[in-house]
């Protein structure tokens, strides 16, 4: 019989432990969402990410899954797949019986095309999770890159995908549906699209904007689909799927996957592109991570003592990793309570990535805080780094204010969030940079910079509006912004517009309509504000819709909401755009500057939106679903009165809250220094004014 070893001493045991758990500790991470925003493609970056199996390729700014023109190769039977290179953990436990599904949601814009203008197109596109990077041998034709005559059906393909299918097999309904796909081409559900009013591949360009979202939790995935006539997508997510699929992705996929798309051709020929791509999933620890309760096993035999000791030394190096928050443990429980926790940056990293928050480096100020360019080095990234500095209590409020609205949102028109730091008081959150700045800074613009053209303008707009129709009507709360302005509105490197400064907007649950501050009173810029809420001092869906109002009218004439110096004797640009309006002389309000280099129907369509969005009566105002439809012309512009109606409080619409007991006061735009006194028209009055009638 061997012989027995003596006891180690207590403090050996500690430290023999302690040095086997630290790198345990070192795996300690909370759970995250992780999330990416991709397109116009540019292969110079873009083949860094994606796995772009050949014959696909990067090209005209979008993913081409099969190839884009013929080369010196065939666009007959061809087959590709271009995959995000990162791979994710899609459930937690053993496949059996899995303790938890990551959910996920994606969107992107799709646009199949003909090739040759009445030919039949074939054979399909589809948004797929692959168990690996690789492509089929084989799987062209009727196979959509997914699988081959050999594979076709096997559970060993451990692979989903929604198809887009324009050719009609044996065992498809049409040629023209969707299907969800299992480990095979023959579809377990299809839908066919004919009914619905989409065409896949229209004898014209048509785009497609899709979204698909899978909730782990209740193991549903859903399609939403729309059709769009431009690239950049302006219509409203539909509120209901037009697939819908009881899923439970542990018995199908991978535990680590890989999401992207898979395409093919046969006889007949066809173009896949996807022009832009944003996917956000659910981030599960992988295999190795410790979660963040912390459950370690100890063999028998080991002191509870030294068990405890060894707990807490491993706990403590977590807090040691996560001391920037540790020192604040309502930022601590804020950040734990959030549905994902966004990344955190080491303090000296964003130091030296804005040279010390240099002044040159200064982006802009505002009521909460600064904001310095910055470029990470181990990323070669540029970013905006937001530094709170209105004390330490007010800069704690509103660093969790904004950090907890901007953490869940995700939309292509919404500057994205990449993370947060605090050190010894010192508060940050860090944004994706936005190359062209502000709107403001190019809608009043001095000689020296070209001013915006007509289309970009347009498109501006359209991308505000987007953006404020997923706040009020997507997201699964109703957010406020509260600041809605041109300076607030930031543009990428294609002049798309992307809203940001959350520091005031907050969520209100799904049963209320507004929201007040208990001290701040009314927040928000002058020529900004409804008039509302200066009675109430609350914040709803339509006095965010006023200030896009007000937006709208800046963009399109060049001018502030407010000037001292007046506007042909009007302080405010909406009165004297509305005068305009009355005397049938409205596109005199366009920008000057254009040079008439501007769409006459678009520019009318836009200021009488403006007009109406900037209607005295909250309740009159269009909601965002609306703004969406005439922007994209598929609703006419709105009829606006051509006397501006007084404001009234309190008005008799569904704003009134039980409890008010505010007295009915008329108040009229001279009230707020216009010097412009409406009038009422009647009916017979207004019969013979062809563009006006009640919003």
């Amino acid at each position: 019989m061997g012989r027995a070893l003596a006891p180690l001493p207590a403090n050996l045991t500690f430290l023999s432990l302690l040095l086997l758990f630290l790198p345990l500790a070192a795996r300690l991470r909370p759970l995250e969402a992780l999330d990416f925003q991709l397109g116009p493609f540019d292969p110079s970056s873009d083949y860094k990410t994606l796995e772009v199996v050949y014959p696909a390729t990067i090209a005209n700014k979008a993913l081409q899954v099969t190839p884009d023109s013929a080369g010196n190769f065939t666009l007959q039977n061809q087959s590709g797949r271009i995959l995000y290179r990162q791979g994710f953990k899609l459930w937690d436990g053993p496949s059996t019986a899995p303790t938890k599904l990551a959910s996920f949601n994606t969107s992107f814009v799709i646009n199949i095309f003909r090739v040759n203008g009445n030919s039949t197109p074939g054979e399909g596109l589809a948004f797929i999770v692959a168990p690996d990077l690789n492509l089929p041998a084989g799987s062209s034709g009727g196979y959509l890159g997914l699988t081959n005559a050999t594979t076709d059906g096997h559970d060993s393909n451990r692979l989903l995908a929604v198809e887009f299918d324009t050719f009609k097999q044996d065992y498809d309904p049409d040629a023209n549906h969707i299907g969800l796909d299992i480990n095979s081409v023959r579809s377990s559900q299809n839908v066919s699209l004919a009914g619905l009013g989409f065409q896949l591949a229209p004898n014209v360009t048509k785009f497609f904007h899709v979204w698909i979202d899978y909730d782990g939790g209740g193991k549903v995935l859903k399609v939403y689909m729309i059709d769009e006539d431009e690239s950049t997508p302006t219509k409203p997510k539909p509120a209901s799927p037009i697939m819908k699929a009881s899923l439970d992705t542990s018995k199908v996929v991978s535990q680590n996957s890989y999401f992207g798309f898979a395409a093919s051709t046969g006889g007949n020929v066809e173009l896949n592109c996807v022009l832009s791509w944003n996917l956000t999933v659910e981030d599960l620890p992988k295999d190795g991570d410790l979660p963040a309760g912390l459950v370690i096993g100890l063999a028998v035999g080991i002191p509870a003592a030294a068990a405890v000791l060894v707990g807490a030394a491993v706990l403590g190096f977590r807090v040691r990793r996560r001391r920037a928050a540790a020192n604040d443990p309502n930022i601590l429980g804020t950040l734990k309570s959030l549905p994902g926790t966004p990344k955190e940056f080491e303090f000296r990293d964003l130091k030296r990535a804005t040279g010390n928050f240099d002044e040159r480096n200064k982006l802009g100020q505002g009521g909460f805080g600064v904001v310095y360019k910055g470029v990470l080095a181990t990323e070669n990234r540029q970013v905006a780094v937001k530094k709170f500095s209105r004390g330490d209590l007010k800069s704690k409020d509103d660093f969790l204010a904004e950090l907890t609205i901007i953490n869940r949102l995700r939309h292509r028109h919404l500057v994205p969030l990449l993370g947060w730091c605090h050190k010894k008081g010192m508060l940050l959150l860090v944004y994706d940079f936005m190359p062209n700045g502000s709107l403001d800074s190019h809608i009043f613009c001095g000689p020296e910079r070209q001013t915006l053209g007509w289309s970009h303008r347009y498109k501006i707009v359209s991308g505000v509006a987007s953006a404020l129709h997923y706040l009020h009507d997507e997201y699964d709360q109703k957010v406020v912004h509260r600041d809605l302005k041109a300076s607030n509105v930031m543009l990428d490197s294609n002049f798309n517009a992307r809203l940001g400064d959350f520091g005031l907007a907050r969520a209100i649950d799904n049963e209320k309509t507004s929201y007040a501050e208990l001290e701040e009173g009314v927040p928000g810029t002058v020529g900004y504000i409804a008039p509302e809420c200066l009675h109430t001092g609350k914040a709803t869906r339509e006095s965010d819709v006023f200030g896009f109002g007000a937006v709208i009218l800046e963009v399109v004439c060049g001018q502030r909401p407010w000037n001292r110096a007046g506007f042909g004797g009007f302080q405010f640009l909406v009165d004297w755009v509305w005068s305009l309006h009355r005397e049938g002389r409205i596109l005199e309000a366009v920008d000057e500057r254009l040079g008439g280099d501007y769409a006459e129907e678009e520019a009318r369509r836009l200021l009488l939106l403006g007009l109406a969005c900037s209607h005295p009566t909250a309740a009159e105002r269009p909601k965002t679903p609306a703004i969406v439809q005439i922007l994209s012309g598929s609703v006419d512009a709105p009829r606006v009165p051509p006397f501006k109606p007084a404001f009234v409080w309190p008005s008799a619409s569904p704003l009134m809250e039980i409890g008010d007991t505010t007295d009915v006061t008329p108040m009229t735009s001279s009230q707020f220094g216009s010097g412009w006194t409406p009038r009422y028209a009647s009916k017979e009055s207004d019969a013979g004014y062809n563009n006006s009638s009640p919003v």
